[in-house]
């Protein structure tokens, strides 16, 4: 085990931004939430939002959703508290901005992400605007929720939309793994934030357990591909999402030490089919950086590491 973390930090020191550096740093090596912060205004532009391929599937400088949200779930990883830091007010100001809000969602995807480098699935569509798609948005009202004042207008936005985004759930499940992964940040922050009263909270979680347990996939030969494995939603044994995947969660740790590569790096399961090479030999590597902090904490929650 210890050649596997041996290895993955080789990997980092040699290839991740100062970001990714700082977070493998707080959470592996006694480093600073400070550091973290410090290293994510680098991609905060001066109206509060951010860009700069803070997610790396998208060279956008512009402050977009996608990038505020990306942005936001760093902040939720070291687990940050202080509602007052610049950081956190700036980027809520831009929130309340109302930029890329159509009243009931933002938009996933915008027209300036054609203008740089990006995945295919970041591509700007004319003919699926204004749709209501709570990817992303689920997690955004989580941190409204989380960080603004009780009394504020953006507040009380956050809290509809939320109520909005549960109501618009299948009564099935969620069908789509990374609007799930929303969805259960949302959970988070609202229970962080002590305002689960305000939300059908328990329904929520309900729904979050049954579509969890249909969307990890069991049948382990389609790992290598781009598919939802129990790290999407499970970090440590003390997840309540554990019990009722323990087997598959168990085998993944020994998925993800046995699958290492030589370099300390873990295979991406996606690409971007063919456009814009250069710069996705360079995503690339920042998503292993990426993949290797979160393969590490998933050990680290097991026990493993």
């Amino acid at each position: 085990m210890n050649t596997t973390f041996e290895k993955a930090r080789d990997f980092i020191y040699r290839n991740a931004r100062p970001l990714d550096l700082a977070r493998f740093q707080y959470h592996f090596e006694n480093g600073s939430q400070e550091a973290v912060l410090n290293a994510l205004l680098y991609y905060q532009n001066k109206d509060g939002g951010f860009g700069h391929a803070v997610e790396a599937d998208c060279w956008n400088p512009n402050s977009i959703p996608l990038h505020c949200n990306a942005a936001s779930e760093i902040i939720r990883e070291i687990n940050f508290k202080d509602k007052s830091h610049p950081i956190i007010q700036n980027l809520l100001k831009w929130y309340a901005s109302g930029k890329y809000f159509n009243g009931k969602c933002w938009d996933v995807t915008v027209e300036s992400n054609n203008n740089y480098p990006h995945a295919p699935w970041w591509h700007y569509d004319n003919t699926n605007t204004n749709q209501i798609d709570y990817n992303g948005t689920s997690q955004i009202v989580g941190f409204i929720v989380r960080y603004s004042d009780k009394e504020s207008e953006l507040f009380n936005i956050g809290v509809r939309i939320a109520n909005e985004a549960i109501d618009a759930l299948s009564p099935e499940q969620i069908r789509d793994m990374h609007t799930c992964v929303c969805y259960m940040r949302m959970a988070d922050l609202f229970e962080k934030a002590n305002a689960i009263e305000y939300i059908p909270f328990y329904e929520l979680k309900d729904k979050l357990h049954k579509s969890i347990n249909k969307l990890i996939v069991t049948d382990t030969s389609k790992w290598s591909g781009y598919v939802c494995q129990p790290s999407c939603f499970i970090n440590s044994k003390d997840s309540e999402y554990y019990l009722d995947n323990k087997e598959i969660a168990d085998y993944e740790c020994d998925y993800i030490i046995n699958t290492q590569l030589a370099d300390g790096s873990w295979n991406i399961g996606w690409n971007w089919d063919g456009n814009y090479p250069d710069e996705w030999a360079i995503s690339k590597n920042w998503w292993k950086c990426q993949w290797i902090i979160q393969n590490l904490l998933y050990l680290k929650g097991f026990g493993l590491l």
